[in-house]
């Protein structure tokens, strides 16, 4: 058996062990190098995949091995050094004309037709358990678009790589199927450039250039919340596409029946396919995303460095990649790794900000922008469901950020009785347990609680 051979069977086993996901993320462009002496070299594409694979992959691979070929007796990772281009010297020219920290990240190049940056793809989205099943339902919709999941709905908080992911499957798609149309728009967009064709009496024009794409791809249609004219439009648009078989994929902060203001029937569009949420990343998958993003930056960071950002940047991808940004800019203009002295100083203002303690009126106006409530709405005694379960929320907030007495809770409420509070705040603590949806919701309340808050010296 050639080693090509033998690799390939080693692949054929591993795929009914591990997920879709993983084994097209870990295994593409792997191979065997070598086989002597009872060690075989797995050549892989970067060091990112070498660790993982090394950490996570190793004895699996090795047992299959044995299997196949009973005097294999350990296996090694290598980088395949075959792969990297040549372009030392150039790149070096451009680093000295760096003058800020923006000039040292990828040029957005979007597309002018598809508004897709090419920039995101699936092989530089990294997956963990976090995401796994929304990477993987991402994946099958680039291999047949219109016919799996369709709609697909991804939300989560901020910074976790929503955009990033509906980028990829749309540069995925355009790549198997060039002749179909995509088009991935903002949500926010979508609503101006309606209202520009209203004014300007273009609106039949707007709306076929949507009507006659194959993929349509929405970012941030919780901005759809209370703008009624944008919503009929959408859902005459996405019932035309639906019907012809045309991808839909959104995204949100927040789960379809959590967007405040949203008419129903456009609810029951949304939840009419697959719903997968994007959660936040443990340290391990933080590490992964960090060596990834300096791979791609053809950098080399002190693994110290990085798992001091890793500790630090817990619930914003985005955050945490411009942490390392401003460490790589260090790197170019100094010429030197910083260690982790130097990053506890360069990352002060990022890592160390103490936050202001947040105040029960702030947390009440918070919850009423979250769920698009006018300001007395959550002070009624009503039991709406559009107001009591926020009102339950808020109740669990007072007591989670201030540790405020039930008595207290109950008398911010229009003075209901501590009991109405406890069981508010024992409700929502038991459901957070149970329901992923409720506490990615509440983490994203949190971040906009906070964000922006600085402690007063």
């Amino acid at each position: 058996m050639t080693n090509q051979e033998l690799w390939q069977t080693v692949l054929a086993q591993i795929q009914f062990s591990v997920s879709r996901a993983n084994f097209a993320t870990w295994f593409k462009n792997t191979k065997i190098y070598s086989k002597k002496s009872g060690e075989v070299i797995i050549y892989v594409e970067n060091s990112f995949s070498k660790e993982w694979l090394a950490n996570k992959y190793s004895s699996l691979i090795l047992k299959i091995l044995r299997s196949l070929e009973k005097d294999i007796k350990s296996i090694k990772f290598l980088v395949n050094s075959e792969k990297k281009p040549s372009l030392n010297i150039q790149v070096s020219q451009k680093e000295e004309k760096i003058e800020s920290p923006q000039l040292i990240l990828k040029e957005l190049t979007v597309d002018q037709k598809t508004n897709l940056n090419p920039c995101y793809t699936f092989e530089n989205f990294v997956v963990g358990r976090f995401n796994e099943l929304t990477q993987a339902a991402a994946w099958a919709i680039s291999e047949n678009p219109g016919f799996v999941y369709n709609p697909l709905f991804i939300y989560g908080g901020v910074g976790l790589g929503k955009t990033h992911l509906l980028q990829a499957t749309g540069n995925r798609i355009t790549k198997l199927f060039p002749q179909k149309k995509v088009k991935y728009i903002l949500c926010e967009r979508f609503v101006s450039g309606m209202v520009n064709a209203i004014k300007e009496h273009k609106i039949a024009n707007f709306k076929k250039e949507l009507k006659e794409v194959d993929v349509l791809i929405m970012d941030d249609v919780q901005f759809f919340a209370g703008k009624e004219k944008s919503q009929e439009e959408f859902y005459h648009i996405y019932n035309l596409l639906h019907q012809s078989q045309k991808q839909i994929i959104l995204s949100s902060d927040r789960s379809p029946k959590s967007i405040p203001a949203l008419e129903e029937r456009l609810k029951s569009r949304f939840e009419g396919g697959m719903i997968a949420d994007i959660s936040i990343p443990d340290y391990e998958t933080r590490i992964a995303i960090l060596k990834t993003k300096c791979e791609e930056k053809d950098i080399e960071l002190n693994s110290e460095v990085l798992e001091y950002v890793s500790s630090n940047i817990r619930t914003n991808i985005r955050e945490m990649e411009g942490a390392l940004n401003r460490l790589i800019f260090f790197k170019k203009i100094n010429n030197k790794n910083p260690d982790l002295e130097i990053a506890k100083k360069l990352l002060g203002n990022l890592i160390n900000i103490p936050r202001k303690k947040t105040t029960s009126k702030k947390i009440i106006q918070t919850i009423n922008e979250f769920y698009d409530l006018n300001k007395e709405e959550i002070l009624l005694s009503t039991r709406r469901k559009e107001i009591v379960r926020p009102r339950q929320i808020a109740m669990y907030l007072l007591r989670e950020e201030l540790n405020e007495s039930f008595p207290s809770i109950g008398r911010k409420f229009n003075g209901k009785d501590h009991t109405t509070a406890m069981y508010s705040c024992i409700k929502i603590a038991k459901e957070i347990k149970e329901n992923d949806e409720l506490l990615s919701e509440i983490n994203l309340i949190r971040q906009k609680l906070y964000s922006g808050l600085i402690e007063e010296k």
